[in-house]
């Protein structure tokens, strides 16, 4: 997938590009991972970070000249619950096409169709409360644990009231976490807030994909249409 990119990252290593498909695609080695994008967007592209479910490049995009970020979600389709939130990031950020929110502009099609640092760290057991599922509260307890990091040691440049907003947002529990309007009256957002200038929604997001009778197979097609959304020609 590819999104918008202010940043820039001209320090980050560049990987050089292999030409395949006839030249209609580029394949790098990123991390040890194959990295496979679309002739458009022009090398060299620059690793900026991984995490569980993928990594990130920054790069230019030939056509618009914009730079973006790249993110490789890899074994998407592995099972159902991982090709579910594929497709539910894919949805959501398509739909809210909000200016304060990271926008996506492409998803690479594939060439043939067949074919974070933590921060937060390991929630405790006092934050699994909010999870219903015996089996989600197991799934979690599972993973690696994190420490949890100081962000004002992690972030040294940044402002206190930046940092306090993270704390804030950055909480596991969902019940616990600070809501969206409360999060916009932080002293840190304040200057930026006004209500009369904020771009409203303007229909409900719909959760149709979310049937629980699909496959991995189903939901591979769903996110096959996404991508022809963006590229209804093959050939980009």
């Amino acid at each position: 997938m590819s999104a918008e990119s202010s940043s820039s990252s001209s320090d980050q290593t560049l990987v050089k590009g292999v030409p395949t498909h006839g030249g209609r695609y580029l394949q790098y080695n990123v991390y040890g991972n194959l990295f496979e994008v679309s002739r458009k967007y022009v090398p060299p592209i620059r690793p900026v970070g991984r995490g569980a479910y993928g990594i990130v490049c920054a790069a230019v995009n030939s056509e618009t000249r914009e730079e973006v970020a790249i993110k490789k979600i890899g074994n998407a389709f592995d099972n159902r619950i991982d090709a579910k939130r594929t497709l539910r990031e894919i949805k959501l950020l398509r739909h809210m096409d909000h200016e304060n929110v990271v926008a996506l502009k492409d998803i690479i099609r594939p060439p043939m169709k067949e074919n974070f640092n933590d921060l937060i760290g390991s929630p405790d057991e006092s934050s699994l409360g909010f999870l219903r599922s015996d089996n989600a509260r197991r799934y979690v307890r599972m993973l690696p644990q994190f420490p949890k990091q100081n962000f004002s040691a992690r972030f040294p440049n940044v402002s206190p009231g930046a940092v306090d907003l993270l704390e804030k947002m950055l909480v596991f529990d969902p019940n616990r976490r600070i809501t969206v309007d409360e999060a916009l009256c932080h002293p840190y957002l304040a200057p930026l807030h006004d209500i009369n200038e904020e771009p409203v929604c303007p229909r409900p997001f719909s959760f149709d994909f979310e049937h629980p009778s699909f496959t991995e197979e189903n939901i591979k097609e769903l996110i096959y249409r996404e991508t022809v959304n963006f590229n209804p020609d093959p050939t980009h």
